[in-house]
């Protein structure tokens, strides 16, 4: 069973929630697609080994060859190739790797190297195979790297994934396969906003979703009306309280130290299984 974890904005508490139930359940994957700023490592302390480089495929453009006419530069739908004067310019960092410039070259002036975009690591621990993606820095694109995290990750077993904030295209590629996905939330105005973003972008990709509320006693009742109104389970609760932050601000997963929140944690686990039908 594949469970991703995600959130219409950052700072929900999406990575704890990942953690604590990857912690709760054990004997599962846990995948840090957060690339661009993988975290759930600080609350496990793993020694981290890398795996691969991740690339992608970018235009090279012999100009010698290059007839100037512009073909590649008019159908690259990312801007990733300029022609002045009779000159292929290739911007490699907004190029998507599709090789379609190639394709339509009528002089076959252009090939393609590898640019490597960032890194895959592992390491084991605590009950868990942990598996995340590092995207280098001032790297554009953190999607190709995400798509080739999962898949390198063996579908044996549960998984649990931590997807960016947000829910552009590197959310769409975490989520786009899942068999669940939880939809951590805060009851503000700004988390209802963004939880109703994320909801219906579940429901374009047809994945099955229930939402945590995160600080559920803080800000006012819209989220938790909204999930009534829509039908939308709601899995969790978990207070404001200050014993969690104390323990999240040392790196320390609270169930930890609550015993009491691990068989919380269970029963959402149990409670996915059975609505999917999917599990052991």
């Amino acid at each position: 069973m594949r469970i991703v974890v995600a959130s219409g904005k950052g700072g929900t508490g999406k990575t704890t929630m990942a953690v604590n139930l990857a912690l709760s359940v054990g004997n599962v994957k846990l995948v840090d697609c957060d690339v661009e700023e993988p975290n759930c490592n600080l609350f496990l302390n793993l020694n981290l080994k890398k795996i691969e480089d991740v690339s992608i495929p970018v235009p090279v453009i012999d100009n010698e060859k290059c007839t100037g006419c512009g073909k590649c530069s008019k159908n690259c739908q990312y801007n990733a190739i300029v022609v002045l004067q009779n000159e292929a310019t290739v911007f490699g960092e907004l190029c998507h790797g599709c090789g379609l410039c190639s394709l339509l070259c009528p002089s076959n002036a252009i090939t393609e190297r590898e640019r490597v975009i960032g890194i895959i690591e592992s390491g084991n621990g605590k009950g868990i195979e942990f598996v995340r993606g590092v995207l280098n820095i001032g790297e554009a694109m953190s999607t190709p790297l995400i798509r080739r995290l999962k898949e390198i990750v063996n579908d044996d077993g549960n998984m649990i994934l931590d997807a960016p904030p947000g829910a552009a295209c590197p959310v769409i590629e975490t989520v786009s396969d899942a068999d669940y996905c939880i939809l951590v939330t805060e009851p503000t105005p700004f988390g209802l906003y963004d939880l109703r973003i994320s909801v219906e972008l579940c429901r374009k990709l047809g994945v099955p979703f229930g939402v945590i509320i995160n600080r559920c006693d803080i800000g006012d009742s819209g989220v938790e009306n909204f999930c009534n109104k829509e039908e939308i389970p709601i899995l969790m609760k978990i207070p404001n309280d200050k014993k969690i932050a104390e323990l999240y601000s040392r790196g320390i997963p609270f169930v930890d130290e609550m015993p009491e929140w691990r068989e919380k944690f269970i029963d959402v686990f149990n409670g996915i299984k059975n609505e999917t039908n999917l599990g052991n």
